[in-house]
């Protein structure tokens, strides 16, 4: 078997077999197979596509590329829930302390940001002392002790994800519905949970612009996650403007903090407890979409969620005072106000271009070396929908730097709209997919 016989395969548009696939995912990893090579055969995938077998042969070849976590020990249904991003989506930070809070475990292994939509981790690391580079044994005892922890990926897990994805990002190979699928789903089963529950952003702020492509990608992901063995669905939601009011990692960790204790926008809320009930379903702490409501409603209304989510930064390290003092978060020093010019209605706010004022402000990176200002981001005082007057203030943006802070600026105006009538606005639930 030869390398160069498979690119050349799939170029003209065979599909690869599971021999096939498991010759490349080993001589890639040993070196055998050169990154030329794998990028040559990453384009023709790109171009050509995988059908359902090649897949599932990737996704499986991925998973076991590296360790799978044995969560087998901690009592319950474990569900993970995963998201493919977007701006200003900080669902995790309050969902997962709200549904462990009713007793389902939460083991979760996050990413960073890249370019205009920002990372879990990243966000988690704003809270002074929070630490997300666990050891396995850490992670798993923390699940076990509190029933909730997110930290980062180890070198261990799915290896060859990571292998791949370096060689993707650079050889604009990304945006391949088969290669998406099986690198968010190895990672979900390598990461041991008993059930998963997906998130697929669709709209301006995220990577899939159409309810079309978001439900396919939807339906590929939920059918390699059975394949594998494992309860997996998936929400499709709205990422037209972005999730709440506030871009940004520390900002983002106030607004979640706020949401726990009754405040905070009702965007966020509604996607994190439509999430909420089906993961309390999957783990069978509900029988109905009705029960589970009420569950969390209570989980939130009693200060339980917000205590689990005190007792989730004391045990990843970080300073709890945060929660009644929301001052300890960083801030950064310099500030600029975007101002309406016209009387009207908001009738878009493209969440990409808001995620690259954000991260041109300080609040992310362009590329994974960069530094993150965790203070830095944009907090908006306008949504899709809210009458403005000439002058009135659309959004303010905070940064370090004034010169950035200025071209900032600049993008985020050109990402608002405003019409003399208003547009209705997209709901927030686009489809469920099981």
């Amino acid at each position: 078997m030869r390398m160069y016989d498979l690119i050349r395969k799939k170029r003209d548009g065979g599909a690869l077999n599971e021999a096939e696939i498991a010759f490349i995912s080993d001589g890639f990893l040993s070196g055998d197979i050169p990154d030329y090579q794998m990028s040559a055969l990453m384009m023709a995938i790109y171009f050509r596509g995988m059908n359902d077998r090649e897949t599932f042969a990737l996704a499986k070849q991925t998973v076991h590329s590296g360790e799978v976590i044995d969560l087998s020990k901690i009592p319950g249904i474990k569900v993970d829930k995963h998201s493919s991003g977007g701006v200003g989506d900080k669902i995790s930070l309050v969902l997962a302390p709200l549904v462990a809070a009713c007793g389902i475990p939460v083991p979760k292994l996050s990413g960073r940001g890249l370019g205009h939509t920002g990372g879990t981790l990243d966000k988690l690391e704003s809270i002074p002392g929070f630490r997300t580079d666990l050891k396995m044994s850490e992670f798993i005892q923390q699940v076990k002790s509190t029933g909730l922890a997110i930290a980062g990926q180890t070198a261990t897990i799915v290896p060859l994800d990571k292998a791949m994805y370096a060689l993707r990002d650079l050889t604009a190979t990304v945006e391949n519905q088969s290669l998406i699928a099986a690198s968010i789903i190895s990672k979900k089963i390598a990461g041991g949970a008993d059930k998963i529950l997906l998130d697929v952003k669709c709209g301006s702020g995220s990577f899939i612009k159409s309810e079309e492509e978001a439900i396919s990608l939807a339906r590929k992901l939920v059918t390699l996650g059975h394949d594998l063995g494992k309860e997996t669905m998936a929400l499709v939601t709205s990422m037209d403007e972005p999730l709440g009011y506030t871009i940004g990692n520390a900002l983002e960790v106030r607004e979640s903090i706020e949401i726990l204790q009754g405040r905070g926008p009702s965007d966020v809320l509604e996607v994190s407890m439509e999430l909420g009930k089906r993961m309390l379903i999957m783990g069978e702490k509900a029988q109905n979409m009705e029960e589970a409501g009420e569950t969390l409603t209570a989980a939130l209304r009693s200060g339980r969620a917000l205590d689990k989510m005190r007792e989730w930064i004391l045990a990843q390290g970080g300073n709890t005072e945060v929660i009644e003092n929301l001052s300890l978060l960083p801030l950064a020093p310099r500030s600029v106000e975007g101002k309406g010019t016209t009387d009207g209605y908001v009738t878009a706010i493209n969440a990409e271009m808001m995620g690259q004022a954000a991260m041109v402000a300080g609040a992310g990176r362009r590329l994974k070396t960069d530094r993150i200002d965790m203070g830095a981001g944009i907090v908006l005082k306008k949504k899709i929908g809210d009458r403005l007057q000439q002058g009135e203030v659309l959004f303010e943006i905070f940064g370090s730097d004034e010169a950035n802070n200025a071209r900032a600026l600049e993008i985020a105006l050109a990402a608002v709209q405003v019409e003399s009538a208003p547009r209705k606005k997209k709901d927030q639930i686009i489809a469920e997919i099981r």
